[in-house]
């Protein structure tokens, strides 16, 4: 196999200075570059246009456009070739500015073969960072190309599963809707609420930009208010009130607390106000310097103390369980009329 050849850095040198422009352009090529120059700011924008560069050396003083201004005109163009500013010794304020403006480097006029050495250095130093800016680029774009198709694919698989999560509440109604026993009817009934707090969490996230993170104050409301229909429709004695701060959770953490609230509200719902008896249900999302918690209350009838729990007990347990996952606890909380439980949750 022959040995590959590698084409010279093509390189455009641009000075009113026809003397130094010969010199400049044989003692570059002396050392492996393809120079071509220009003899002034707008023949060198001229040879741009028509040819690919991958450098441009600019002197700054020149007849009718300065090298300045055409700095400005090259870095205004998307993926322009680095830009060495070449300027006279009372110029090196002009050269810093010309950094700060886009060029990659800047190197002062002398005289001699050492100012050839230098123009060489300079600009193998502008390769390289040209080359490795290019990489840095090329790789947070291909990074963002790769987030973006992961977090489609995140998004769809929280849309498969809020999906699969309806037709399983689908199964669960029509199961309930064919089942005599008073008792089988609640607990599926209540297994299908269950299942609609898990699945909005999963819609919220398909919906929403951000994947790792849950306005909880936004999910709570949307799963209060299916949860006032429901009771609605039952019976319209018992009004349910939301009230909130605003609280950003991940999402496990809203599949807890989603599923927390449905018990302790649909606890409160059948339980705190016998016979019919009208009522309120209050639901409290508060934002805490270091955490939230989330009280829910009602003004029934009451828990005696030492009373142990009406109906079979599996929401409570329920509870418990996942406020444990949650590091806390359920609190029963006095108060005066009827009944109120706190959550706290510490985030930090």
């Amino acid at each position: 196999m022959g040995r590959r050849t590698i084409e010279p850095k093509k390189i455009l040198y641009v000075d009113d200075d026809a003397g130094l422009r010969r010199l400049i352009q044989r003692a570059l090529t002396k050392r492996g570059f393809d120079v071509e120059t220009a003899e002034s700011a707008d023949e060198g924008l001229e040879c741009m246009r028509i040819t690919t560069f991958d450098l441009v050396a600019i002197d700054n003083h020149m007849p009718g456009k300065s090298g300045r201004q055409m700095l400005d005109e090259i870095v205004a163009k998307e993926g322009h070739p680095p830009v060495v500013f070449v300027t006279g010794d009372s110029d090196t304020a002009v050269a810093v500015e010309a950094i700060h403006a886009g060029a990659a480097d800047f190197v002062v006029k002398t005289v001699g073969e050492s100012f050839f050495d230098l123009l060489d250095g300079r600009f193998r130093q502008a390769f390289l960072r040209d080359r490795l800016e290019r990489e840095k680029r090329k790789a947070e774009a291909d990074l963002r190309e790769a987030n973006e198709r992961l977090e489609m694919l995140v998004r769809e698989v929280h849309h498969r599963v809020s999906n699969s999560l309806q037709m399983v509440q689908s199964f669960v109604a029509m199961q309930a809707n064919q089942t005599a026993e008073p008792a089988a009817k609640d607990a599926l009934e209540a297994t299908q609420n269950r299942i609609k707090a898990i699945g909005k969490v999963h819609q919220n996230l398909y919906t929403r930009g951000d994947l790792t993170t849950i306005d909880l104050d936004e999910y709570l409301e949307t799963l209060i208010a299916e949860l006032r229909e429901n009771m609605s429709e039952i019976d319209n004695s018992v009004d349910l009130i939301f009230s909130a701060d605003h609280v950003e959770v991940s999402p496990d953490d809203a599949v807890n607390v989603g599923v927390v609230v449905n018990e302790l509200v649909t606890n409160a719902a059948k339980y705190a106000f016998p016979e019919n008896s009208s009522g309120t249900v209050r639901v409290e999302l508060s934002s805490l310097e270091n955490g939230y918690s989330v009280a829910v209350s009602d003004n029934g009838a009451g828990i005696a103390d030492g009373a142990g729990p009406v109906g079979t007990g599996l929401g409570m347990r329920i509870v418990t369980a996942i406020t444990r996952s949650l590091g806390t606890e359920l609190e029963k909380l006095e108060c005066g009329v009827g009944t109120s439980h706190r959550i706290t949750v510490k985030t930090n």
